[in-house]
This record gives structure tokens, sequence and C-alpha cells, in this order.
């Protein structure tokens, strides 16, 4: 199975590696298509024997609680993302010269003849927001696209479905850039990298390489972070189709080949004529909801992949306009008694908190979760400043305590020693009494839900409730 497209599978025997929302829709596709269809998955659980049926009445094999053994006969991987590259069946496969695909791979191989090309965004934070913001500006443009990917929309839907689209905007993980190696966007953004998923990669170099796939025969622009060096060293590296341009995003003024802000202004110097001396306006500070530095750089990235799809600039300021964030993204939840209360309960991961805490200048932090084998003295050295208080609540909420202790000693701190469901309520009373007007209590965990919450939503929901609760 070369790096074309496949025709022809019938009779071809696949082995699909993990149920969930990718291997379910896999083994389908293929299935349809005649191929001879197995899956393996490691669990064996309620919800997998539930997917586990509705596929057998097909005619399609599954086994379930087998996840390392390879079948006989098997051809070709399909693999759930998440599935790391360690496990023995990858190793079984490898061995025997059987090449494994992600499901990105499968629906990028799966595309017919002029197939929408595909816009691609990753980075360790923002993706989702910076492909939705893409979406609305090439629907503000006329363009018939949809968020598909990482996001939660199959891109087996997308590139299968009977809708027709003029392009995708594609939020791809790392771990399905890892499956995916004959993808060649028509452009891709690398927003930001910091340390994550490490366990899955092995170290900070092979989740950077994963990463940088993206940019792999990129046909018009490879987007890069030009705060983040990481980012435009993944360029350099990377092999382009002839003529492809390397094009950054700043928050200060944009040099040659740059998108920049200029006086409250997001500006073009990329995709105009003469870009030595010109600079083309797309749209105003104001425009970006919410218009905190982090998000204004994802509104750079989305906008310079969409001006590499030839869109005009008053595209680029209706789509920024009409666009409203996801829940838990630096949503202002309310003002009370001068003091507003912010939940990013989705700033799941240090970078992520390190960006929301950038946005306020005097800042009452409610913090803590699940580390994920994270530490937190840089996050704490950089943000010290900004801090009036701390509040600190689930499993690992000494690193913090501990970091803080290190780097802003004076800053006064609440320790929460309880992981009951009205601990989110207790947070805020105790965000409350340290806060003094112009303060903004913010929850930025820095840290992953599951040990309190079934998930970062719920998480910031709590937030959101206790501090209704607070104004009535």
């Amino acid at each position: 199975m070369g790096s074309g497209q496949v025709t022809d599978w019938q009779g071809r025997h696949v082995t699909v590696a993990g149920l969930g929302v990718s291997g379910v829709p896999a083994a389908k596709v293929l299935h349809a298509r005649g191929a001879v269809v197995t899956v393996v998955n490691d669990g064996d659980d309620a919800r997998a024997r539930e997917q586990a049926a509705e596929l057998e009445a097909l005619g399609v094999t599954v086994r379930l609680g087998d996840g390392p053994t390879l079948p006989e006969g098997t051809e070709l991987v399909v693999t759930a993302p998440g599935w790391k590259p360690d496990k023995p069946l990858f190793q079984a496969a490898r061995a025997a010269g059987i090449q494994i695909w992600g499901d990105v791979e499968l629906a990028w191989r799966l595309r017919g003849p002029g197939a929408a090309p595909w816009l691609a965004v990753t980075g360790t934070n923002g993706k989702t927001t910076t492909v939705q913001m893409l979406a609305s500006i090439l629907k503000a443009a006329g363009l018939r696209t949809a968020a598909v990917g990482n996001i939660g929309v199959s891109l087996l839907d997308a590139v299968l479905g009977d809708e027709e689209y003029d392009v995708l905007a594609v939020e791809l993980s790392s771990y399905q850039l890892h499956w995916a190696p004959s993808l060649r966007a028509h452009s891709a953004a690398v927003l930001n990298l910091a340390p994550d998923h490490l366990d899955w990669h092995g170290s900070m170099e092979a989740y950077a390489a994963d990463k940088g796939r993206i940019y792999e025969g990129n046909r018009v622009a490879c987007v890069y972070n030009v705060a983040d060096k990481l980012t435009e060293d993944l360029v350099r590296e990377a092999d382009v189709e002839e003529g492809c341009r390397a094009i950054g995003f700043t928050l200060g003024t944009p040099g040659p080949s740059q998108l920049g802000v200029v006086d409250g202004i997001l500006v073009d110097r990329a995709f105009v004529e003469n870009r030595q001396k010109n600079a083309q306006e797309l749209a105003e500070v104001s425009d970006v909801n919410p218009p905190a530095p982090h998000n204004i750089a994802n509104a750079l990235a989305a906008a310079a992949l969409a001006r590499a799809f030839g869109v005009p600039p008053t595209a680029v300021r209706d789509g920024l306009r009409a666009f409203t964030p996801d829940a838990h993204r630096i949503a202002h939840v309310a003002d009370v008694d001068g003091v507003a209360y912010v939940d990013d309960s989705k700033a799941t991961n240090t970078h992520a908190a390190e960006a929301s805490l950038a946005s306020y200048e005097s800042i009452v932090w409610i913090a803590g979760g699940l580390a994920k084998g994270a530490t937190f003295d840089e996050l704490v050295a950089k943000s010290a400043k900004r801090l009036r208080g701390a509040v600190l609540i689930g499993a690992d909420r000494a690193l913090i305590r501990d970091a803080l202790a290190r780097h802003a000693p004076e800053v006064p701190v609440v320790d929460l020693d309880r992981t009951d469901t009205g601990a989110m309520l207790a947070a805020v009373q105790e965000a409350r009494r340290l806060a003094v007007e112009g303060d903004t209590v913010l929850l930025a965990p820095a840290c992953a839900s599951m040990d309190m919450f079934a998930n970062y939503n719920k998480r910031g929901d709590a937030f959101a409730q206790a501090v209704r609760e607070l104004g009535a």
C-alpha cells in the first residue's frame, strides 16, 4: 500500500486497533469497501461490548481484551490515535513490514479526486480556538467549510459524507500526526510548543518532530510563531513544495512575510504586493473575542492560513467578529463587587495557564488538580508579580504551593484540603475574601480535572455556579 489513494479494498485484511470515536467509523468504512476487518481492543467494558455488538452485526470481527496480538494475515493496521507507538501490536506489525495508519491517514487516503484541500493546525495550546476562528473566516468569505479533526468531528465523516466542501479547517493532535505519514496540507500552522504528552512520545524531541510533520509537503504557507523559536525550527526542517513560504505571526510589529499588530490593528505583511513597504489592515484587536494576548496570537495564525488560501481582508474581520469561543476558555462569568470572575478551566497545563495569567494585571488565582508530571516553578516565577493571592484545590496542589513558597513567598495562599462537591464554592468564597476591587479571580488550574471532576467542562461549570451564588 503505497502513499497514494487506495481504490481497491476488496478482500484486504485490515486490523483496526481500538474502538472509540475513531475506531468504530474506520471499521465501518473499511468493511463497507469490502475489506476483511478485525478490531482488537484492550478494554472489555460495557461501552466496548456495546460498540462490538454494533460492528459484529455488520460482519466485523471484534476481539475485546486482546489488544497486544496481531491477527494472522493482517496487511494493514489502522489505529486509534491515542494508542502508544511502543505497543506490542505495533512492534509485531513493524517487524512484519506492515504499515500502520491513523484515522487521519485513512481519511487522507480515502479522499476522492478533486477533494477539498486541508488547512491544518497543531500546537500544544490554542488548536481548537484557532481552527474555529479559521472556519469562521472561511465562511465569511463565502466558502463551504467545516472545523474537523481532533475537534470532535470525524475527518472520515467530513471526507466521505454527502456534503461538498471548498476547504477544510483541520485540527490535528501530535498523536494523529504521528500516524499520518502521507498527509500533505495546502498550508499549516504550529501555534506553540511546550512539554506535553511526553509519556506518549518518549521525549520533547519526538513530540516536536511529530508536530512538525504537519508542514511536510505544504504547498503555499508554513505558518509559525515568531515568539516560539521551536516552531520556526520545524519549518526549516520541513520538506515542502517548491514556492511554499514561511509565514510568521507576532504580537509585535510584523516584518516582511509576517502578520502582527500595529496600534491595535491586526496587519498582514505577507500576502500583499511589495511586502517590503506595504501592510494590509485585517481587523482590530477589539474584533477578537476575548482580546487576551494568546487569543490574538490564535487570530493571527487563523488569519495567516485564511490569507494563504486567498481570502480577502474583509472576511478576516467579519469572521473574527462572528466567532464565539467555546465555554471554559478564558470566559468572563460575572463581576461581583468590582471583581471580575473568569473561567479558564480549559487551561489544563502550565503553558495554557501561563497565557491565561498573562492576560490580567492583578489576579487571585484558583489552581490545582492532577499535575500529570508537570512542574510549576517557571509558571509561578513568570506570573508572581501579577498574583494578589492563590487558592489551591485538588490532588497535586502541594506542588503549586511549594513553587509559590519558592518564587512568590509574599503571596497569600489558601490550601483547600477537600475534594467534595462543595470544594469549588469554598474556593470561590476564599478568592473573594482575598480580592479587592479591580482584581480578577481567575480559574486557570494548570492541571487536569479528573481528580475531582469528570472533565474540565464540569470543573468550569462548578466555578460559574459558585460565582452565581456569590452574586445572589
